[in-house]
């Protein structure tokens, strides 16, 4: 990961664009709370269980990042970002796309055994990724 909140957002888009593995972006806790366009997931278990079959049933991943904002603040980094993204659902052989809006927490891990060699990690602990629909 990284000692920079920015980069590991960074870095797990484009993670996301290569089709690899998420769930080590994710703090390993029961706290831990993901909201996608269509699911919520609590805790740790639920948040990789459901990243690794999205990473099996989508490929093509396309995201680009319009606006994003990161401020860290003794250990924990709030981000926001809207997000242009698109990938190919491979169960229903169609292409999807959606401007979105995300937002979330990260926190800053680093004991010695849950870091990087270079010191510590920033690991997302929310994440909340929502469709911008305009209202009628």
């Amino acid at each position: 990961m990284s000692d920079r909140a920015e980069t590991v957002v960074r870095d797990y888009y484009e993670a996301l664009r290569a089709g690899e593995a998420l769930s080590p972006y994710f703090l390993e806790d029961a706290s831990t709370v993901k909201f996608g366009i269509s699911e919520a997931l609590f805790g740790f278990e639920a948040v990789s269980k459901a990243l690794c079959e999205q990473t099996e049933t989508t490929t093509a991943w396309t995201v680009e990042s319009h606006q994003l904002v990161v401020t860290e603040r003794d250990g924990v980094a709030t981000f926001a970002d809207e997000v242009t993204m698109a990938w190919m659902d491979l169960d229903a052989d169609e292409r999807r796309r959606f401007e979105t809006r995300w937002s979330g927490t990260l926190v800053r891990v680093g004991d010695g055994e849950t870091a990087a060699a270079d010191g510590d990690d920033w690991l997302f602990a929310t994440m909340h990724v929502s469709a911008a629909n305009e209202l009628s």
